[in-house]
């Protein structure tokens, strides 16, 4: 199947079946070349279970950006032991780094939005194009409640960017849903999220939120932005 081509018909597929067929299929569609990107958020959680129960053939990656909580980087392992799944963990290349922390500082982030996004392409963005070349279908745990910018997206959809399929199983799942399958499957989660800590990206860059706030108020929350860090812009 062309990658870009059927993607309309494809999608209507998608949408008659749930989130664990619908991975099953595209597996089977495309062999070998299934990737998921997990940031250990809930989400991603509920897909990790979703491919190791059903032993799908799909490879789980994860990036360490170098400034992840040490919660965050606890569950991977605990992860790992539970679903006896191996998740292969990439790093930002150090010379860019290095050259990153030596142009804007060690927090220079929060001097403006263009050094934020500046950090977030060397140590995520960069990374993310790594693992994704090469691929035909990139799963995300993307939902359409997280955000605005993410209420318009396709289960299935083009990833100009990354010339790459992107499939969001559980874009149309509720955050309520979310929680009761978790809590039903005996699933890991990062104990941050007990906290108040909703959406969970690298420490410097994420805070708890309070009752009533956009449960992306908590990234970059000194910011006046879109909250996003470039890996899913159109």
């Amino acid at each position: 199947m062309s990658l870009k081509t059927n993607l309309h018909s494809l999608g209507e597929k998608l949408d008659s079946l749930s989130p664990s067929d619908g991975l099953a299929l595209l597996s089977d569609l495309f062999p070998g070349k299934v990737i998921f990107s997990t940031s250990l958020g809930q989400e991603d959680q509920v897909i990790t279970q979703l491919i190791a129960e059903n032993l799908l053939d799909i490879h789980i990656f994860s990036l360490d950006t170098g400034r992840l909580f040490p919660e965050t980087l606890d569950l991977i392992a605990r992860t790992e032991s539970k679903y006896k799944k191996r998740i292969e963990v990439l790093y930002p290349e150090r010379t860019s780094v290095e050259k990153l922390v030596a142009d804007i500082g060690i927090n220079g982030f929060y001097d403006s939005v263009e050094n934020r996004k500046s950090c977030c392409f060397v140590r995520k963005v960069e990374p993310l194009k790594r693992a994704l070349a090469g691929n035909s279908v990139w799963v995300t745990g993307l939902r359409a409640e997280q955000s605005p910018n993410r209420a318009d997206m396709k289960k299935i959809e083009w990833d100009e960017a990354n010339q790459i399929i992107k499939f969001n199983p559980l874009l149309d799942w509720t955050y309520d849903q979310m929680i009761v399958y978790i809590n039903e499957n005996n699933i890991p989660y990062n104990p941050l999220h007990d906290k108040g800590f909703i959406s969970i990206g690298c420490a410097p860059c994420t805070r708890a939120i309070s009752e009533g706030e956009d449960p992306r108020a908590g990234r970059w929350w000194w910011e006046e932005s879109k909250k996003e860090c470039g890996l899913h812009i159109k």
